[in-house]
């Protein structure tokens, strides 16, 4: 006859057991959570639509991390052949000029034309941890409640012009996910005009009147990038300013050589607050699409992009390779000595450490 078990006994496997389970139970949560989707599983779920796989792509896109960006490639690269059938619509302005209420009604009123729209939103970074610290999305409400609008908030970090530096990358892959119009706003600061400007089809600036900067504008030469300019916020007692502004800016446009493509930019009012100026804008600019297409400029534009980023990469590869170089950054430092005592030239140091990268003698 068996031996019946004590209490004690009884409560001991019990609890064994039960942390058994435990243990087997974590295990399985913590393989979920580190498994991670293949790449032919976020290729079909983007090019299906699904959102949530295109975040996670370009968080792939974003990071640092050598596996990530190695799988992020090849999901890039699968994706190409479902891109380039977007708009590509870059806008700009100081801080203040109403961008984000702006898009969000633009954005509104495309989506509510049977558009797909995502918006990719490159926010100052912050100084201590590097994140996103304006949130687009906490700012435009309505639109990101929209199933046919999407939003991403990229910190901007330490890329040139203020631009993130996957960006174009998460242009590909939104287009692979049937958003057929891509919005870009800059942080409008620095260079951040002049490399959207090398990324999208259409630049528009925006501008507010009485604000002190339209002389300012006009000494940048950003006036010349611009594909048209909106002066925001033409409501109220703001709406007599503005049409002064729309002169002054339109006869400022007369001072520069026409554009390549003939186009001549335009100078409209809005008011992002009111939803007023709106349809005209749109109409805008899918005219200009329409005139550059039948030209031909369109695609010239964006070969002539490609081959930009191609160099721009290939730069920004070579000089992270040279400066994370071991032997190069001791040398350097013993030129930069050198240097603070006369010993050598600016010249000849760089020669010197170019020689000693490329292993010549």
């Amino acid at each position: 006859m068996a031996k019946k078990k004590s209490s004690k006994s009884l409560q001991k496997d019990g609890l064994s057991n039960l942390k058994t389970t435990s243990i087997t139970s974590a295990n399985i949560i913590k393989s979920n959570r580190s498994k991670s989707p293949s790449i032919k599983k976020f290729v079909t779920e983007i090019l299906a639509g699904n959102i949530s796989y295109l975040s996670r792509a370009i968080t792939l896109i974003e990071s640092t991390n050598k596996k990530h960006q190695k799988k992020a490639n090849t999901i890039l690269e699968q994706c190409l052949p479902f891109a380039n059938n977007s708009v590509r619509i870059g806008i700009t302005g100081v801080p203040g000029v109403g961008k984000s209420t702006f898009i969000e009604v633009l954005g509104k009123h495309l989506t509510d034309n049977h558009r797909k729209v995502a918006v990719l939103a490159v926010d100052p970074s912050s100084s201590i941890n590097k994140g996103s610290i304006l949130g687009d999305k906490t700012r435009m409400e309505e639109l990101v409640n929209d199933k046919n609008a999407f939003i991403r908030p990229s910190p901007s970090g330490s890329s040139l012009g203020g631009v993130a530096q996957k960006t174009r990358e998460s242009i590909i892959l939104c287009e692979a996910a049937g958003f057929d119009t891509i919005i870009i706003e800059t942080v409008g600061v620095g260079q951040s005009e002049t490399m959207v400007h090398s990324m999208v089809d259409f630049f528009l600036l925006l501008k507010i009147a009485g604000a002190g900067d339209e002389l300012q504008g006009i000494k940048r030469g950003i006036i010349e990038m611009a594909d048209a300019i909106v002066i925001n916020k033409s409501d109220g007692e703001n709406i007599k300013n503005t049409r002064i502004a729309k002169i002054e800016f339109s006869r400022a446009l007369h001072l520069y050589p026409p554009k390549e493509n003939g186009w001549q930019p335009k100078v409209l009012t809005a008011s992002a607050l009111e939803n007023t100026g709106i349809d005209i804008i749109s109409k805008m600019i899918d005219q200009y699409i329409h005139v550059t297409k039948k030209q031909g400029f369109f695609n010239a534009k964006r070969d002539n992009q490609n081959t930009f980023w191609l160099k721009t990469t290939i730069e920004e590869s070579l000089y992270h390779s040279f400066f994370n170089d071991k032997i190069i950054s001791s040398e350097l430092r013993q030129e930069i000595e050198f240097l603070k005592t006369s010993k050598t030239t600016p010249f000849n140091a760089a020669k010197k450490l170019l020689k000693k990268y490329h292993g010549e003698t």
